[in-house]
């Protein structure tokens, strides 16, 4: 007789579950369209639940930035260990190419200006600004680039997120493909 045991899932790893999961509630309806029960249901599990791991929908929300900002420094650190050359420039380059294909995934990207809709909330608000605080201070590290070098690498990213967001790239008019030009999307 075969005995199967059903092993149970740790707080740990449901909290990554109500993570990932919350990334695409958040990113279709935002953080003010989005409730917690909505993020529960999606996860499988009780709205309490969710409760037991984020003490409120802001807090959740919060901890949705973060795992984004992970996931972006992530990507970030495994570009400029590919790098073709220190020299700041190849550098940013890679680092670009690693945003536009982790952009690619729309849940993230969407949940990211989500952030900075919501950010007239205060804890909304220190969570997006850390987040980029973190992300210019590493690019800053990581590839010697000067500060006008770094607000260019940045105002490039958020052109793409608004240009991915729009579905830009799926358009052939005189406009779009001048926003496009010399803009990788995946």
């Amino acid at each position: 007789m075969t005995s199967s045991t059903r092993r149970l899932s740790t707080a740990g790893e449901r909290r990554e579950v109500v993570l990932r999961t919350a990334i695409g509630t958040f990113a279709a309806r935002g953080y003010y369209g989005t409730t917690t029960s909505e993020v529960a249901k999606a996860a499988g599990i009780s709205q309490a639940y969710v409760y037991r791991l984020f003490p409120d929908k802001e807090s959740l929300f919060v901890a949705v930035i973060e795992h984004c900002s992970t996931r972006m420094r992530a990507a970030f650190a495994d570009a400029a260990a590919t790098a073709t050359s220190t020299d700041p420039a190849a550098v940013l380059d890679a680092l670009g190419e690693a945003y536009a294909r982790l952009i690619a995934d729309r849940d993230l990207l969407l949940v990211l200006m989500q952030a900075t809709c919501a950010a007239s909330e205060p804890a909304i608000r220190d969570a997006i600004r850390a987040c980029y605080a973190r992300e210019v201070e590493y690019v800053r590290a990581v590839s010697g680039a000067s500060d006008t070098e770094i607000q260019h690498f940045f105002a490039r990213g958020f052109l793409c997120n608004s240009l991915t967001a729009m579905g830009v790239d799926d358009l052939d008019t005189p406009w779009a493909r001048t926003l496009m030009t010399g803009i990788r999307h995946f």
